[in-house]
């Protein structure tokens, strides 16, 4: 823990109590939507909105922090704008104005992204980057495991109490915001004056950018376009017979686990190597896919979600870690907003192509067809350099002490 810098320690607990806010809500999102009169096909539109919403302003606001040479305003500005977005749902419920909070919100996450994870980046060096990211995703999945366990127990006492428990979920949000304020901005490249750049500006990184990138980048996307929204595995979880309480119970163990391993595989990961352990990772996720096809027991699942939270662990911070490795300083930020912002977008077409396998083919084979699209995706990744070997940068990350 000595090696985690000031400025990783004040982020991670932002983002921990961001996350607490945001996955307070996620359990009882929909069922609140459908209470006040959205029908099923509004909630897609929505949170189909929502997501290319968040997806699209990563990569702008990313590109937007390098210009600038900033990155404390968007961090600040991002987390004040997702914790205003929790009472706002609250206040009406006319489909216009629930559009704007959760547009508000996802527009906080995309204009936070990639300055907080230049932030971070500048925060280690090459040989830490693993283990400063790691944190990070342990620090934010601790959240994602206090927020539906604090909505449980409230729905426990005051079922279909769901306004109160908006204006409940504003509370760590402030809180998260009230942190934020400690950081302090610190500019470690130079900054060339430029105009305005328009909103898909962003995109031309791909072209600007180092050949590995592409190639890294190229992989992470096509496994995204495989990596559904876990709500597939949570339903085929309730479908074997589970409770919602228990199903819940999985996603909360899922999320403990993820948070237990994230800065453990992190530090690994500095010392194997950064390929290794995502491409085990990788293999992990196969093993999961393909397990979910075949199970319907209880301790099958809690397995099987205890191999998903290891798999996240090594792979959601360590990729991170891994294109901040082979991106210039000054073009962090872009380079990790334009790859999230992508890759928001494959994971909206990843989940409408495993919704249909579903419902043409079933769930067994939707989960069979991903596990083996993954193997096929691992194999690619095998070709993609080992960041280790690629110095992009002549300026080494510094440390914030």
């Amino acid at each position: 823990m000595s090696r985690v810098p000031r400025t990783v320690w004040i982020l991670s607990l932002v983002s921990l109590l961001t996350d607490t806010a945001s996955e307070m809500l996620y359990p009882v999102m929909p069922v609140y939507l459908r209470s006040i009169g959205f029908s099923v096909l509004l909630i897609g539109v929505l949170e189909g909105i929502a997501e290319a919403t968040a997806g699209l302003s990563k990569g702008y606001f990313g590109k937007q922090s390098d210009l600038s040479g900033k990155r404390i305003p968007f961090v600040q500005w991002g987390y004040a704008l997702s914790s205003i977005s929790k009472p706002m749902m609250a206040l009406f419920t006319y489909p216009l104005w629930i559009f704007l909070a959760r547009t508000t919100d996802r527009i906080g996450k995309g204009l936070r992204t990639g300055a907080r994870d230049a932030m971070l980046s500048d925060a280690a060096t090459p040989e830490t980057k693993g283990r400063i990211f790691g944190f990070h995703r342990s620090m934010d999945t601790i959240g994602a495991a206090l927020g539906p366990s604090i909505a449980l127990v409230y729905l426990y006492y005051f079922p279909e109490n769901y306004i109160t428990l908006f204006l409940i979920a504003f509370i760590p949000g402030s809180l998260a915001v009230a942190t934020s304020l400690l950081l302090k901005e610190q500019k470690k490249f130079r900054v060339t004056p430029v105009k305005q750049s328009a909103f898909f500006s962003f995109l031309g990184y791909w072209k600007q950018s180092p050949a590995a990138y592409r190639k890294l980048a190229t992989g992470l996307l096509l496994f995204t376009l495989v990596n559904s929204s876990d709500v597939f595995l949570l339903m085929k979880a309730k479908e074997a017979g589970l409770s919602n309480t228990m199903v819940i119970g999985v996603y909360i163990f899922y999320n403990l686990v993820y948070a237990l391993f994230a800065f453990p595989v992190g530090i690994i990961a500095d010392k194997l190597g950064l390929k290794k352990i995502f491409l085990a990772g990788l293999i992990l996720f196969s093993v999961v896919y393909l397990g979910m096809s075949i199970n319907t027991s209880l301790p099958g699942f809690l397995l099987l979600f205890l191999l998903y939270g290891i798999y996240a662990a090594a792979t959601e911070g360590i990729s991170k870690a891994w294109i901040s490795n082979i991106s210039q300083k000054k073009d962090i930020a872009t380079a990790i907003g334009t790859y999230t912002g992508l890759q928001s977008i494959c994971t909206m077409l990843a989940s409408s192509i495993t919704g249909l396998l579903w419902y043409k083919l079933g769930n067994s084979a939707a989960f069979v067809l991903t596990g083996l699209a993954t193997i096929g995706i691992f194999i690619y990744m095998l070709q993609v350099p080992d960041p280790k070997h690629h110095e992009p940068d002549e300026t080494p990350g510094i440390t914030d002490r």
